[in-house]
């Protein structure tokens, strides 16, 4: 019988092939024939000793456990042992090694030579003599690990593959052939040689074919159902790189059982053909398996993979491909021939590039984003030279580790941007993306940090998700799972985490711990051998459950040293070959006891065994038994009794918490079972890591105005540490947020995402397996604004002036401060002879703080070059480009020099101010005002112009009529008597823009009457300050003046406001991107302001209606009031003969504070109640009071008219939406039979219509009100019970007052400007309402008032206010605007005519386009048999076309009817002898390129009998128009 390994005697149920009764004794008769078959031959068997030990071994052996590694091994020698035969050589390959696996052990290596194995010379002597030769039992195809084909072929070859593989485990060997001496005679041995291939391979022949015939036998018997196995790919497919528009194929081939399910997947996304119709083509035929890419686009380049999966678990294998793209002049027809090679480096104009500078533009910064969201980070990449033909390698890293495509990842390269999209974004994401672009052997990396949030919580209060879920440790049964903790705790501590499951292939998840686990590994059993699954983890507090994490990696459930050799994929099919003597094999060695045991891992639910394999262990492979005990006894329990482990590691399960453990491992093979290690130290099952302590020393530091670098130090005996996190919180506020969502390895990080200004203090703790650390202690207060760096270099290096021994020099700012205010300039100068530049010198070794200087000592008529540093309080900057080469020499020139430090502020969108400083050099004479000049920045120089025509006397000018969105650039030239002198350097370029968020200088009252300007700015860096100027001036301690700056508002106030104190106030906030805004106070502002400090100061409570009374149904009397508000804190007193009364049973007072009506009412009215009544009122500062005197028939008569009709309100006015006026008032007590009777300066106006009273008011409407309509006006209540009147007087200022308002509502009633031709030229004109004297109007020409003459006037007919223009000209084009001044506001009306825009092209329309300018009368009447001549003029540029129509027919010249066009201009119609038919409507049409227009006349042919035969009397000569 044959011999089995002795774990396998007792265990047969660990493999069921061996409980199969055909298959052993199939195999026993198998070898039994093979060793007669050997003897044959055994006068050669020295030539194959080494094979036939290889035998023997394996005859001992029997079937073993595991064949793979053997197998391996024995492939490879068989594959060189057949190469050897084919080719004939007499040489013996003593083969020692084969083919590695990834995860092979040094204990599978071959065994050395058999020891009763001899070496023996082949006779030349017996060359006709029957030669020994190894028989092959079989010849199979090679599996990783065998599975059960379709085809019944496939099958008997499997499983003779499987047999031959155990049989080779026993020894570890393959087959080797022993040496055979090389004759003297290279011919003889020739044909010696090629016998024994000729006999060796007609053997093999006879050989295979019954061995075919053997082994189909005995698998029919076969259940299929035990060789149930794992894919494998027995072909994979390879890479390919193609071009455009080419097809490829990739080819695999996949072996296992059941039959494997192959997904083809890109970029780890899987193809899904119906999507893509006709691009993909997948097929499966036979266990071959392919995929087809039709046309390839650049698109295709990307990483495929072939997975294969059935019951025993999944497989995949990865190809690339890589679409070219090119962009040559070549013949398409190469590109599909691939003759094209292309080198490294490709040909530019100049050669081969030796360097490439790649820069990036558009760059991402720092990224923010939430868990589920889409982020995209990009960078434009320029590379110069730029060579079509050599493509960048684009790479991108997440904290140093290159990111692959992923169905989480995705990347796109442009041609010029390069992008990474995070489909869905995790924590996991989080960290340093870095850009690498390669040129050959040059490369750069731009990097930027990218901050994941966690996802809002289903629940309130719960934890963040976990983070990087890993399996650690895999096995057949169980799989230990890893995690990071989450940095968000939801407020509560976390008290666990519960681990889930899920198969590879199905949607259904498992939990696998029905308590919370606090460490952040755990073993998961009760594992499926061969399937996969994929793991996450979710946090739990009292709050509830947080989100779960991102998915594992699939995992397989297999011993690793299967896994291992599931990840070796042979590349060809195995066959066996073995050699049989008539030797007996030899005994197996027991192996010796296993080193360096130990617990790398103790929880309270597993620990983890690591061990190296012994040095003695025989030809064969080993496995391992574990064994425990308590620890202090020996009591030592096998662990796995059933299933010895392949593998040097192992988790050991179900142990006591807190109990102590020792553990020890015994090797085994088929020769019995080894000693036992050394046994561990006792182990106590817990958590053995402990949680960590917490880091210490935190020390924060400005990066940026968003951002802080926090250092700290590793904590004290820290173990396994997975990270730190870091939280910041704004001083005072008791708020943390964290900083960072996955743990940052290392001491040190950037917190991004900062608030400028703010105050922050940090705090940090440790992660391991056990848990977070507690919180390190906070850190110092750190205010977040950037670190100080020295600024850049100052630019635009001009000569200001120069004199024989010395020079003057200005510059520019440099355009980054460097975060902190600039202290001052230090410049160099050196000397140029023939163009050499000498060395240079310090010109000054004190800083100096203006941007100008004079540079002494310099040697006359010795041309120089200078250059500038700026200076800060974090150093000297780099000192700027060397300047051009100035002479120095005197200047004689009489023109003054150039002004400098041109600079704009308060840029609007329309206009902006421009500031500069006075020449250093005046020329002969004082400089006596400046020209200023401005062009768009793109504009050529000839369209310099300039702004001003007249020279200015102050060193600023407002600028505007600008266009919103174009940039210029503005320059400034002094003159004197002798003229204009050179221009400044030119500004920098500004876009005409208001930015979002601008804000202007505002005036305020406060209470106290205190005038003041105030500004705000929300854009302050932390050394930004408010200066303030008047006239642009700076401020320096005007006593008239007080500032008060707090964070980011400045406030400029006025101790007593007068005439001294007018003009420009302005304000610009330094280190911000020219924040500024200016106020004008000028007289009338002045008054505005005082009156209203005055009103604030000494403030009144404004009345409705004063004290007034009333005689109530039962006798009561009621005394009121109304102000037109009260405060909740207003309050009334009530004076009767200057004293108080109050509330009581003969008077009952009340104030509503909502309406502001003011009562008391008096029981019944006596002759001791005579006297003066007086309501004083009090609200805040705000007072105000009104009275009333009842006195002897006075009293009677009040009495008796407030009991009739009266005003509740007196009489006002108010202008209408049509800018008419209306006279108004309320009143009450009114009944059917009041009369109301109006009267200006005491004359009755007479109403139409009879006033009803309606809500109490009555109205007076005053139609197109203008001065004619000034006066008093009155109006009447009268009835039986008495009358009321009420007096207005529109005078003087109360006039002005409304005649104002009316222009004002005028003003806003106007239209647009519109443009008209007129036989004269162009008119443009807007429409109001009316029109009246007090509205004054002014027209302006391009920011100039307009000076009216003869060509140029201004009028306004009816509603119509217009603007002639006679005869325009070029110099007519610009910007015209109405101005519409009400008295106090004036209102404009612009439109443009400038030649640039759409208006002129309009414009010249209406000047150009073909007209007739008059002659035609409307109608003619002519007598029967008479002549009629008609005539006009027309116009037009260029000259019209004149055609003519008669009842809207066309009409042409004849002999009865003669039409002319002469000159261009004269249109004449005759008509010799005029009839009846003649009769009708004319038509002339003139038409050119800019217009058309038609003019018509009615001619009517009379006859002179038929008129006389109605009785009418005919004129006998016709209306003719004006003569030819």
């Amino acid at each position: 019988m044959m011999s089995l390994p002795f774990y396998q005697r007792h265990h047969e149920h660990y493999d069921r092939a061996y409980r199969h009764k055909a298959l052993s004794s199939t195999v026993s008769q198998y070898q039994k024939e093979t060793k007669s078959k050997s003897a044959l031959y055994a006068q050669g068997s020295a030539a194959y000793s080494r094979g036939s030990a290889a035998y023997r071994h394996s005859s001992a052996a029997g079937f073993s456990l595991d064949s793979s590694a053997a197998y391996s091994y024995g492939s490879s020698a068989y594959d060189l042992e057949s190469a050897a035969y084919s080719q004939g050589s007499a040489h013996s390959f003593g083969f020692s090694r084969g083919r590695k696996s990834d995860m092979q052990d040094q204990s599978y290596k071959m065994s050395p030579k058999a020891k009763r194995a001899k070496q023996s010379l082949i006779s030349e002597d017996k060359e006709n003599e029957a030669l020994d030769y190894s028989v092959p039992i079989f010849t199979g195809r090679q599996v990783n690990i065998s599975g059960i084909t379709d085809t019944e072929e496939e099958r008997i070859k499997e499983s003779a593959a499987y047999v031959a593989k155990r049989n080779l485990f026993a020894t570890g060997e393959g087959v080797s052939v022993s040496k055979v001496a090389k004759t003297t005679s290279e011919e003889e041995h020739h044909e010696k040689k090629s016998r024994k291939v000729a006999i060796r391979e007609s053997a093999e022949r006879v050989a295979m074919k019954k061995t075919l015939e053997e082994t189909q036998a005995f698998h029919r018997k076969l259940n299929q159902d035990n060789l149930l196995h794992a894919p494998e790919f027995i072909i994979e497919p390879r890479s390919h790189t193609i071009w455009e528009k080419e097809n490829v194929r990739f080819n695999c081939s996949v072996a296992g059982w059941p039959e494997p399910h192959v997904t083809w997947y890109k970029n780890n996304v899987p193809i899904d053909v119906q999507a893509h119709p006709g691009k993909y083509i997948i097929q499966s035929r036979y266990g071959l398996h392919s995929l087809e890419i039709t046309e390839c686009e650049f698109d295709d380049t990307a990483q495929y993979h072939a997975s294969a999966m059935n019951v025993k678990g999944e497989v995949s294998v990865y190809a690339s491909l890589v679409v070219k793209r090119y962009k040559g002049e070549i013949d398409a027809s190469l590109l599909h021939a691939r003759n094209l090679s292309l080198s490294p480096f490709a040909v530019t104009p100049h050669g081969y590039a030796s360097r490439f500078e790649i820069s990036f533009v558009d760059k991402f910064d720092v990224a923010f984003g939430r868990e589920g969201e889409t982020m995209s980070l990009g960078c434009t990449v320029v590379i110069n030279p730029d060579i079509k033909r050599f493509k960048p390698d684009i790479e991108w890293y997440r904290n140093g580790v290159p990111i692959t495509p992923s169905k989480w990842v995705q990347m796109q390269w442009s041609g010029e941007r390069a992008s990474l999209t995070l489909t869905h974004a995790n924590k996991e994401d989080e960290g340093l993306y870095t850009l690498r672009v390669a040129m050959g052997e040059y490369y750069e990396e731009y990097s930027g940090y990218v901050f994941v949030r966690d996802a809002d919580a289903e629940i309130p209060g719960a934890p963040g998700a976990p983070l990087d879920v890993q399996c650690l440790d895999a096995n057949k049964d169980y799989v230990i799972v890893s995690w990071k903790q989450p940095a968000v705790d939801g407020g509560n501590p976390i008290l666990g985490y519960f681990i889930d499951r899920c198969e590879v292939g199905t949607s259904h998840w498992t939990q696998c711990n029905e308590n919370p686990v606090k460490f952040a590994r755990f073993p998961v059993t009760g594992l499926i051998e061969g399937r996969s699954y994929i793991f996450r983890v979710r946090a739990v507090n009292k709050a509830g459950v947080s989100l779960p994490s991102r998915v594992s990696e699939p995992v397989a459930a297999l011993d690793p040293a299967d896994r291992a050799r599931l990840k070796s994929h042979p590349s060809a099919p195995w066959t066996g070959q073995i050699i049989v003597t008539e030797e007996e094999p030899a005994e197996g060695v027991v192996p010796g006891p296993p080193t360096d045991l130990q617990v790398i891992e103790a929880t309270k639910n597993y620990v983890v065994l690591s061990w190296k394999p012994p040095g003695q262990r025989g030809h064969e492979g080993i496995m391992y038994f574990v064994e425990k005990c308590v620890a202090g006894t020996e009591d030592w329990q096998r662990v796995n009794t059933e299933i010895p482990v392949k593998s040097p590691r192992f988790a050991v399960f179900d142990l006591s918490e807190g109990k102590s453990y020792c553990f020890r491992v015994r090797c085994c093979n088929s020769a019995g079972i080894g000693e036992p290690s050394e046994a561990t130290e006792a182990t106590v099952v817990d958590d053995k890591l402990d949680i960590p302590k917490a880091p210490g020393q935190i020390m924060p530091t400005r990066n940026t105005d968003t951002s802080v670098v926090v250092t700290w130090t590793e904590p004290p005996d820290a173990k396994e540490l997975v990270g730190y996190y870091i939280e910041s919180s704004v001083e005072g506020s008791g708020r943390w947020e964290p900083c960072n969502n996955n743990p940052v390895k290392g001491t040190r990080f950037v917190c991004h995402g900062l608030s400028t200004g703010e105050k922050y203090i940090f705090r940090v703790r440790a992660v391991n397996a056990a848990g977070l650390s507690e919180f390190s202690q906070e850190s110092e207060p750190i205010e977040v604004k950037a670190a100080i760096a020295a600024p850049s270099p100052p630019y635009d290096i001009v000569v200001l002036e120069s004199v024989r021994d010395s020079m003057v020099l200005g510059w520019k700012q440099p355009e980054a401060i460097g975060g902190t205010e600039i202290t001052g300039y230090y410049v160099n100068y050196r000397e140029v002879v023939d163009g050499v530049p000498g060395k240079w010198k310090e010109a000054n070794i004190k800083a100096v703080s203006e941007r100008a200087y004079r540079i002494q000592n310099l040697k006359e008529n010795m041309v120089y070059q200078f250059q500038v540093a700026a200076a800060n309080l974090a150093g000297v900057g780099a000192p700027s480009k060397p300047s051009k080469s100035f002479k120095c020499e005197e200047w004689t020139i009489a023109v003054p020099g150039p002004p400098h430090d041109v600079k704009c502020t308060e840029v609007r969108k329309d206009s902006l101010v421009l500031l500069w400083k006075e020449p250093v050099y005046s020329g002969r004479s004082p400089i006596v005002g400046y020209y200023v000049d401005m062009k768009e920045t793109e504009a050529k120089e000839e369209r310099w112009r300039s702004v001003n025509e007249k020279p200015l006397q102050k060193k600023y000018l407002k600028i505007g009529g600008l266009t919103q969105g174009v940039s210029y650039v503005f320059r400034v030239r002094a003159t004197n008597q002798a003229g204009v002198g050179k221009p400044s350097d030119v500004t920098d370029a500004v876009m005409a823009e208001t930015r979002p968020g601008t804000k202007e200088v505002v005036v305020d009252v406060d209470d106290n009457g205190v005038i003041s300007l105030n500004f705000e700015c929300d854009q302050m860096s932390p050394d930004s300050k408010f200066i303030w100027s008047k006239n642009y001036e700076p401020i320096e301690d005007d006593p008239r003046l007080n500032i008060d700056t707090k964070g980011g508002k400045s406030k400029l106030s006025f101790k007593n406001l007068g005439e001294d104190d007018l003009g420009i106030y302005s304000c610009i906030v330094t280190d911000t991107d020219g924040v500024s805004s200016s106020y004008t106070i000028d007289e009338e502002e002045m008054k505005r302001l005082l009156a209203l400090s005055h009103e604030r100061q000494f403030p009144t409570v404004p009345l409705m209606s004063e004290l007034a009374v009333e005689i109530l149904e039962k006798g009561e009397v009621r005394f009121w009031l109304q102000a037109e508000k009260l405060s909740g804190n207003a309050k009334a007193n009530f004076v009767f003969n200057d004293k108080e009364i109050f509330n009581g049973e003969k008077y009952k007072m009340k104030v509503d504070k909502n309406t502001g009506l003011v009562e008391m009412i008096m029981d019944k009215l006596e002759e001791k109640d005579e006297g003066t009544y007086t309501f004083q009122l009090q609200d805040g500062k705000a007072t105000n009071q009104s009275s009333l005197v009842l006195i002897g028939d006075g009293r009677l008569i009040c009495i008796m008219q407030w009991a009739g009709p009266h005003f509740v309100d007196k009489l006002g006015w108010e202008v209408t939406d049509e800018c008419n006026v209306m006279l108004k008032c309320k009143v009450a007590n009114i009944k059917k039979e009041t009369h109301i009777v109006w009267y200006k300066d005491d004359r009755e106006i007479m109403v139409d219509e009879e006033h009803d009273f309606k809500d109490g008011v009555c109205t007076l409407l005053i139609s197109e009100f203008s001065k004619k309509d000034a006066g008093t006006y009155e109006v009447i209540l009268k009835d039986d019970r008495g009358k009321d009147s009420s007096e207005l007087k529109l005078k003087d200022t109360a006039f002005a007052d409304l005649m104002n308002e009316v222009c004002r509502r005028i003003a806003l009633s106007a239209t647009d400007l519109k443009i008209q031709s007129t036989a004269e030229g162009i008119r443009l004109y807007s429409y109001v309402t009316y029109y009246v004297e007090d509205l004054r109007v002014g027209w302006v020409h391009n920011d100039t008032q307009i000076k009216f003459t003869d060509r140029m006037r201004t009028g306004v007919t009816g509603e119509q206010i217009w603007l002639q223009i006679n005869e325009p000209t070029p110099q007519d084009k610009g910007r015209y605007t109405m101005e519409l001044f009400d008295g106090n506001t004036t209102h404009k009306k612009t439109v443009d005519l400038s030649g640039q825009g759409r208006p002129f092209p309009l414009l010249t329309s209406l000047l150009y386009r073909a007209r007739v300018l008059g002659g035609l009368p409307d109608v003619v009447t002519i007598q029967e048999g008479k002549a009629l001549n008609l005539s006009c003029t027309v116009w037009g540029d260029p000259t019209p076309e004149v055609s003519w129509l008669k009842n809207e027919k066309s009409f042409v010249s004849d002999a009865n009817c003669i039409l002319k066009f002469e000159s261009g201009k004269n249109v004449s119609f005759s008509i010799s002898t005029v009839s009846t038919q003649d009769s009708g409507k004319y038509s002339i049409v003139v038409k050119n390129k800019y217009g058309t227009e038609t003019s018509d006349v009615t001619v009517s042919v009379y006859i002179p009998e038929e008129e006389r035969e109605q009785g009418k009397k005919t004129p006998e000569k016709a209306a003719l128009g004006k003569p030819h």
